[in-house]
């Protein structure tokens, strides 16, 4: 008998760990930076609507800078913008890593799917680098990936064909596991993989036809791959 997967990815925020013990530590900056997080998350959901136009992939934090200015008013400076962006969001957050805890059982069901020989990946839409160092997660992907860098964020197929291309596996061949259904499930499914979705146990019973495996706890996914076999 032979794994159904060849390949399993994952999300990284909200689905390695709990999105709740890094709401509570950004609390300060949430109350300090409000606009700055407002513009980002508009911009992002206009960058998702095809609102930044077509623009090459290594131009995503320029236009997403320029829309963050347009969504604060006042005609900022995008480059300022994009300046304080890096400086207080991507750089400033990474620290608050080194004391977030992972879900119970990651670390020992990723090892496990490694000695199976699944290969593993890593999709986020925020650069996972040093995440994943302070999360103690570091050497454990065969593939790890950031869809800014590829210029287009989730759900957009883009990012999802480049991880299966970059894996080396056909994407029918690829679980996608994630926390967001708009992003990660749509996501995974448009661009032809099967998608597993960690949810709180009260909303299960609500989610269960939004992905092909829909799970609280990382033994229930464990058991799942193991249940979801095929003949050589």
């Amino acid at each position: 008998m032979a794994p159904k997967f060849d390949g399993i990815a994952f999300d990284l925020d909200g689905t390695l760990y709990p999105n709740y013990q890094f709401y509570f530590r950004l609390l300060p900056f949430i109350i300090k930076e409000h606009r700055l997080l407002i513009a980002l998350g508009k911009a992002r959901d206009l960058l998702r609507g095809g609102a930044g136009g077509d623009f090459p992939a290594d131009r995503f934090y320029d236009v997403q800078a320029r829309l963050m200015a347009e969504c604060l008013g006042g005609r900022p400076d995008p480059a300022a913008v994009k300046d304080k962006t890096e400086r207080l969001i991507y750089r400033g957050w990474e620290p608050l890593f080194k004391k977030i805890p992972l879900y119970p059982h990651v670390l020992p069901v990723l090892r496990e799917f490694r000695e199976q020989g699944i290969a593993l990946g890593l999709l986020s839409d925020f650069p996972p680098d040093i995440k994943i160092d302070y999360l103690g997660l570091s050497g454990l992907w065969d593939v790890q990936l950031c869809s800014e860098v590829l210029g287009a964020l989730k759900p957009d197929p883009v990012p999802f064909r480049i991880l299966a291309e970059k894996m080396g596996l056909p994407p029918e061949r690829i679980l996608y596991v994630g926390n967001s259904v708009s992003y990660d499930a749509a996501g995974a499914r448009g661009a032809g993989m099967k998608a597993a979705l960690i949810t709180p146990p009260f909303l299960r019973k609500y989610q269960h036809n939004r992905a092909d495996f829909v799970f609280s706890g990382y033994r229930q996914l464990s058991a799942w791959i193991a249940r979801s076999t095929t003949n050589c």
